[in-house]
């Protein structure tokens, strides 16, 4: 029982700060600008069903499945990298709120839960980071049977956890902006999404430069 709770305690401390559900609520609302309070929580939802299934996965065939394509975790920070910055430097440049036109087009459930999987949970929730510490977190697990099915129970639960943090403050992001008002919420925005090509920079050099040193 000990070890089951240190092993939460290990995968919640591991992946909670990198998946930052509190810094990724701004990018959020950003990107759900037009949706109804009812279709925000319900892609809030999605996304932390996603995510939990995500992360889940990664730590438990992970390594068995960048194994079987040849794949190894550089390359996925250098493709996730390059992905975050993309991501981020759209949202630069993306209008402020104040320069949109005054009538919005309203989004339909289907249309955004079109979105719930890429680009919103992977790769601004659980990104190349986080997939890459789960499946580290994964390949280091004791093999025999017993030890297995207490890190997997273990991890479930971790990860439920994040899951559920990441619905909190996704589905409840819109009375954070109502707090914080239209200015601030474009200046976090702009500085967030700074933030994330600076990010996606350093997973990509992460990567690269691993790449770099086994040609070396």
């Amino acid at each position: 029982m000990l070890q089951a709770a240190r092993s939460i305690l290990l995968v919640v401390s591991a992946l909670f700060p990198i998946v930052d559900p509190i810094g990724g609520s701004p990018f959020f609302l950003a990107l759900t600008r037009n949706y109804s309070t009812q279709t925000r929580r319900l892609l809030a939802r999605r996304i932390a069903v996603n995510s939990f299934i995500l992360m889940i996965a990664s730590f438990t065939v992970g390594s068995h499945v960048l194994s079987f394509f040849g794949i190894s975790l550089p390359v996925v920070q250098v493709g996730g990298g390059l992905i975050l910055i993309s991501t981020g430097w759209a949202m630069l440049k993306q209008k402020d709120e104040n320069d949109r036109s005054a009538v919005e087009r309203t989004v339909s459930s289907n249309d955004a839960l079109r979105e719930a999987f890429y680009p919103m949970t992977l790769p601004l929730t659980v990104g190349p980071g986080t997939i890459s510490v789960a499946i580290t977190l994964g390949a280091n697990e004791p093999r025999n049977f017993g030890a297995t099915l207490v890190a997997t129970g273990a991890a479930a639960i971790g990860c439920a956890f994040v899951a559920a943090t990441i619905y909190v403050c996704y589905g409840f992001a819109d009375r954070l902006a109502m707090a914080i008002g239209t200015t601030g919420m474009n200046v976090i925005l702009k500085l967030s999404s700074f933030l994330l090509v600076c990010i996606g920079v350093q997973i990509l050099w992460n990567g690269a430069s691993q790449l770099l040193r086994s040609l070396l």
